[in-house]
């Protein structure tokens, strides 16, 4: 696996629109783990409510009663109480990351903020993501979280780049901004949702334009270079691979600079247009 695609695609199986049973999506988790492609796969993400629940799957399943399971939390419980659902995880399950929304659109994410923050002191085994909507207030929460992160605090950003509504799909346009925005701030982030496939396409079943990862691995290389949030939006906009290849393939054993990967509720579909694209030798086991 090449460097830059290391841990690039997290295990968000149990998420929509796949919605996997936890059952399943933890057979398949570790099938991905033993796997020659397991370098791709990050996390299983988990909503922080079914943590009990996946530690007596791991007593139920056959051969994973003694497995140690990278997860990561999703919250889907009060901020405040984020800190004891780590603190009582099962100890085969190793938390690496917890990620939490701080804000609805429009929202005020700064008291969001405030408490994730809290969370991320406490814990400082932890790397928290602050999902923050693209919306307003958006850069005051980018300036916090960079000044936490100065400050050594293990937070940084999030950002949804789709799902079951249209609004939820950022433009290249937003995106790029938030993409140089943290560029500028020195700022890592993460991205969920709507990224399975490589390249910017249109979904025929939803009618939604969907970013590429691809796409956004040469868009977030162009904005490391200096790229402005216009030339960086134009990179999103491509559909064409093969400029984008040429974008990316010069950083292949290189650390990603910035993007720390996304979640997904497939491996399989990134990892198809992986070797589809060449990025990835598919043809050994």
């Amino acid at each position: 696996m090449p460097r830059f695609l290391t841990g690039l695609v997290d295990d968000a199986a149990v998420f929509p629109p796949g919605s996997a049973s936890l059952p399943d999506a933890l057979a398949a988790h570790v099938g991905h783990r033993a796997s020659w492609y397991a370098d791709l796969v990050g996390p299983l993400l988990v909503p922080a409510s079914a943590l009990p629940d996946l530690a007596r799957l791991l007593d139920a399943s056959e051969g994973t009663s003694a497995t140690r399971l990278d997860v990561g939390v999703i919250g889907d419980v009060p901020l405040d109480r984020l800190g004891e659902a780590h603190a009582a995880a099962d100890p085969r399950l190793r938390v690496r990351q917890v990620e939490a929304a701080v804000a609805r659109r429009g929202e005020d994410p700064l008291p969001g903020l405030a408490e994730l923050t809290a969370l991320a002191a406490g814990h400082p085994d932890l790397d928290v993501y602050a999902e923050i909507p693209l919306a307003w207030g958006l850069l005051n929460a980018l300036d916090q979280l960079a000044e936490q992160r100065r400050a050594g605090t293990r937070i940084a950003a999030k950002f949804r780049t789709g799902g079951l509504a249209a609004e939820l799909f950022p433009t290249p346009g937003e995106l790029a901004t938030v993409v140089c925005a943290c560029r500028d701030r020195e700022l890592p982030f993460k991205l969920t949702a709507g990224l399975h496939h490589a390249t910017r396409h249109l979904d025929p079943e939803t009618g939604f334009t969907h970013h590429g990862f691809v796409n956004v691995l040469a868009a977030v290389r162009a904005a490391a270079e200096g790229a402005g949030v216009k030339e960086v939006a134009e990179v999103l906009t491509r559909t064409d691979p093969r400029p984008l290849l040429q974008q990316v393939e010069p950083g292949r054993d290189e650390t990603r600079p910035l993007w720390v990967g996304f979640g997904s509720c497939s491996v399989q579909e990134p990892l198809t247009d992986l070797i589809r694209l060449g990025l990835v030798d598919g043809g050994w086991t």
